[in-house]
């Protein structure tokens, strides 16, 4: 796979400031306030800053952390996960595979059957409706 590299201007340009914030700065939304917290709709979520699909509507649930939660990736061959110990705390931040996008972090507090709780914030996304007819 090859990686989506772009300069800090290009990513400026088809970024919001928020999106550009949270994805290209590991930044943080408010809780509670991202378009994808309270939503329900069937679907995928993408990576905004590059389209590739990271989480599927079956598996997102209300975890009342104020951010969407999701119990396992898409594909996780398109999310990597590293340690994050930023803001003195020890965390697995998680990002895009394919350009390095900062999306939320992972915890072990999740619903079974994964026990992992995707914290992602709504300014990383980016939502495909399901097709209806196919």
């Amino acid at each position: 796979m090859k990686k989506i590299s772009k300069s800090e201007d290009e990513w400026r340009q088809q970024l919001s400031a928020e999106s550009y914030r949270v994805t290209r700065e590991a930044g943080t939304e408010r809780p509670f306030t991202g378009q994808y917290y309270d939503f329900s709709q069937e679907g995928t979520y993408n990576c905004v800053c590059c389209g590739e699909p990271l989480f599927l509507s079956q598996d997102k649930f209300d975890s009342g952390c104020g951010w969407p939660s999701f119990s396992l990736p898409a594909d996780e061959e398109n999310i990597e996960e590293r340690s994050d110990t930023s803001h003195f705390m020890v965390r697995t931040e998680v990002v895009c595979k394919h350009c390095d996008a900062h999306l939320g972090h992972v915890f072990t507090d999740g619903p079974a059957p994964t026990g992992l709780r995707y914290c992602i914030n709504s300014a990383a996304l980016t939502f495909e409706a399901k097709d209806d007819n196919g």
